[in-house]
């Protein structure tokens, strides 16, 4: 589902991410750790092509990135889902309008959003909320609203950059579970985190970052 096979990204004289070769399979959640400022939130960037590598190859949900038009990104998009840690939502719109938006810019007919976003509410246990604008809502609701603007348009890939990052434990343990949830419909996520309390007795992989480069993987 994503493939990195030696990849690297520079900042001028900066070294951000060196010779990264890594497979995220299909239906896999997976985890990247590291210190601040190892490249986390870069690796996630060049997945959904915020950033482009300056050598090596990507591959994602069988797009080739290092061919990949300008034009064709937002298609690519439309498979990759992000969760961003400051939620970006827009203060002057609803719950509801605010998930709506990652469908308009599709063009879909407006009786399909309705129903797409109607759906990915229940599913995060938002209905109730969807007249609400985001200054009313909890952080921890105030993420779901994220992830349901991340999954509404369905797509095959959920990044997650530090998605726990501004919670406290009892409402990251929630956002968790939520992500497990997707995950187990065939999803592929990936988590990037500097909290180790996320995936300490999940089962699942972690791929430590330091120095730029992938250190080892094990099992959390």
């Amino acid at each position: 589902m994503i493939h990195f096979t030696s990849v690297s990204k520079f900042y001028d004289t900066d070294i951000v991410l060196k010779d990264i070769s890594l497979t995220i399979n299909k239906g896999e959640l997976a985890f990247v750790t590291g210190p601040s400022g190892v490249g986390k939130t870069t690796l996630l960037k060049l997945i959904y092509c915020a950033e482009r590598p300056d050598e090596g190859e990507i591959v994602v949900a069988g797009w080739d990135l290092k061919k990949i038009k300008q034009s064709a990104i937002p298609f690519l998009r439309r498979n990759v889902g992000i969760v961003f840690q400051d939620f970006r939502l827009l203060a002057n719109k609803t719950v509801s309008e605010n998930v709506a938006l990652a469908l308009r810019i599709h063009d879909m007919h407006p009786h399909e959003i309705k129903e797409h976003v109607s759906e990915v509410l229940k599913e995060v246990k938002l209905k109730h909320k969807e007249s609400t604008y985001p200054y009313h809502l909890s952080g921890g609701e105030q993420q779901r609203v994220v992830i349901a603007r991340a999954m509404v348009s369905k797509p095959a890939v959920l990044l997650a950059d530090e998605p726990t990052g501004n919670l406290d434990t009892e409402t990251s343990e929630t956002i968790m579970n939520l992500f497990k949830e997707i995950n187990a419909r065939g999803t592929t996520v990936l988590i990037a985190t500097h909290n180790d309390a996320l995936f300490h007795g999940t089962g699942r992989r972690v791929i430590y970052l330091k120095e730029a480069q992938i250190e080892r993987e094990v099992v959390g």
